[in-house]
């Protein structure tokens, strides 16, 4: 039942983009016309990548200060039940202590999160990105490394001892040890240095790995950011 879900969904996805269904798409080769799945999704919060990056920040703020607004997902969850309008998405580590909509303060259905640990872009979380800009019409893309990140640790062990973790880790290892690699050797802690470089790195490499999201920054539609969350603190600063 779960895979004829999944292909139900897939078809329907496909069949929306070729029939160019909203005349507010981006115009791109084979994505005019992409809409949203079914249902009359609820007004996005933040009018563009300014307004929503700055309703990060204060929420943030209001997090940091240990004075939250955000309402519970009871309060919108019937609305959200027909769609969704997220204004940010946020490309973050998996780390359990990473949790973005209460960082930000923010209700569901505001923030596209897309996870891995050690937030750095493949080829999946690349295409979340991009459904989330062509379709679901996001205005601002994050990402988001932490202090203390476990995946680059493991990425800096490897560049300092050769020891690779066993299994599918490791590909996650190879993917940040070019930052761990261009960190090496700089003033100040090699570990948040490269934090930081990975966090860059991800940020230049994405309008260069994806049209979609190339157009739409040409285009003025579409910002994006790198930042960093310390855990110790909660304050999230851009970079």
């Amino acid at each position: 039942m779960h895979h004829e879900f999944a292909r139900t969904d897939r078809r329907s996805f496909l069949a929306r983009t070729a029939l160019g269904i909203s005349a507010g798409a981006l115009a791109l080769p084979g994505l005019a016309g992409v809409a949203e799945a079914a249902g009359a999704a609820p007004p996005p919060m933040a009018a563009d990548a300014k307004a929503g990056l700055e309703r990060l920040l204060a929420g943030n703020a209001r997090f940091v200060a240990g004075h939250p607004i955000c309402p519970p997902l009871t309060q919108r969850r019937a609305a959200l039940a027909h769609g969704q309008s997220p204004y940010a998405i946020v490309l973050s580590c998996s780390d359990s202590r990473v949790p973005v909509e209460t960082l930000f303060d923010e209700e569901p259905g505001n923030i596209f999160g897309v996870r891995i640990a050690g937030n750095f872009l493949d080829d999946n979380g690349i295409g979340s990105i991009e459904y989330s800009v062509a379709v679901l019409k996001s205005t601002l893309v994050v990402v988001m490394g932490h202090s203390e990140c476990g995946a680059v640790k493991a990425a800096l062990e490897n560049v300092k001892s050769g020891a690779m973790p066993p299994g599918h880790i490791a590909g996650l290892v190879r993917a940040i040890e070019p930052a761990a690699k261009a960190s090496k050797g700089h003033a100040g802690s090699w570990l948040q240095n490269a934090i930081v470089q990975n966090v860059r790195e991800n940020v230049a490499a994405l309008p260069h790995r994806s049209a979609i999201v190339a157009e739409a920054v040409r285009a003025g539609k579409l910002r994006v950011v790198g930042a960093l969350y310390d855990l110790a603190s909660g304050k999230v600063t851009l970079l």
